[in-house]
């Protein structure tokens, strides 16, 4: 199949059920979200490309769930990373689900000793990939006419300051860096020769202000002129208020100020599939407690979470 461009898909999240607030059908509705960008880079004969964290869990997939994925990927092939959220240990192991779509042949893994190479739109392009927790190669050495590389890491770029580690800077060989793992679109960062591109997840996962204003969308990159070209596509998708529970908020004023009950009101009220409340409940209370208590507490919780 000959390819005219790249589609770069941020963090879909997929999961046979619903994480956070999720309120809707979440595995249909991740489904669909990543069926239509499959179909549109058959369309427009994209190179689709996966920026890891295809799962929202490693390991705690339904068999229809990878069986339907393979089915949908497998006659584009995505070249793929792997994210934090698809490897139960800090590298992908046989035994996570993203190594079955990879035995399968659904999905090629990509490492920066294995990338892709090809011909799209009549230039030699390269594209590379390191993925959750390895490292980026210093340079590139290449006689192709452009040189992609994905990621799947904390930058450290404006509007993620307060988790970013790694500072962008310019790989000599490589035209530009397309990063996962932030959960929101981010200007370019332009060091040297090599542009770093934050373009968001596809999945809204979790409740929150970020999340409200997120526009999921994809990356297309065109080559014409020359050059290469980013634009950013929107995925349908659903309005915030149809997809996620409403924040529940108890009316007395004096029991609002009260963390403890306002968790327990919550935790009541939204019993999601994945113990979001559970878990945000004690992310608020368990401060209060003696660090030796909040280890056994977190212990507990975790073999909830895990049952």
């Amino acid at each position: 199949m000959t390819h005219d461009g790249i589609l770069f898909i941020g963090d879909p999240h997929i999961s046979s059920r619903a994480p956070g607030f999720r309120s809707d059908d979440y595995p249909r509705a991740i489904l669909d979200k990543l069926s239509w960008c499959l179909d549109y880079a058959s369309t427009k004969k994209l190179k689709p490309a996966l920026l890891g964290d295809l799962f929202h869990y490693p390991r705690d997939n339904a068999n229809w769930l990878l069986t339907e994925l393979i089915e949908l990927c497998s006659p584009l092939v995505p070249l793929a990373i792997y994210g934090n959220h698809d490897v139960r240990e800090n590298a992908i192991k046989q035994d996570d689900s993203l190594s079955v779509l990879a035995a399968s042949g659904a999905i090629e893994l990509l490492a920066e000793d294995q990338p892709w190479t090809g011909v799209i739109a009549e230039c030699q392009v390269v594209i590379g990939g390191s993925s959750w927790g390895t490292k980026l190669p210093a340079r590139y050495e290449s006689k192709a006419d452009h040189v992609f590389w994905m990621t799947h890491h904390d930058l450290l770029v404006p509007g993620y300051e307060e988790f970013g580690r790694l500072k962008p800077k310019e790989l000599p060989g490589i035209d530009a860096v397309i990063n996962g793992h932030i959960h929101r679109q981010l200007d370019t960062v332009q060091a040297g020769g090599t542009s770093w591109i934050t373009p968001g997840n596809i999945s809204r996962v979790s409740r929150g202000d970020a999340t409200r204003q997120h526009t999921p969308a994809v990356l297309q990159i065109e080559f014409r002129d020359e050059g290469w070209h980013p634009e950013w596509v929107t995925v349908p998708h659903g309005d915030f208020t149809d997809v996620f529970y409403e924040q529940v908020r108890e009316a007395n004023s004096d029991v609002a100020e009260s963390l403890f009950v306002s968790g327990l009101v919550e935790m009541t009220a939204r019993r999601t599939d994945s113990g979001a409340g559970l878990q945000e409940f004690l992310s608020k209370n368990l401060p209060k407690f003696d660090e030796d208590v909040q280890v056994e507490i977190n212990k507990l919780a975790e073999e909830v979470f895990n049952s």
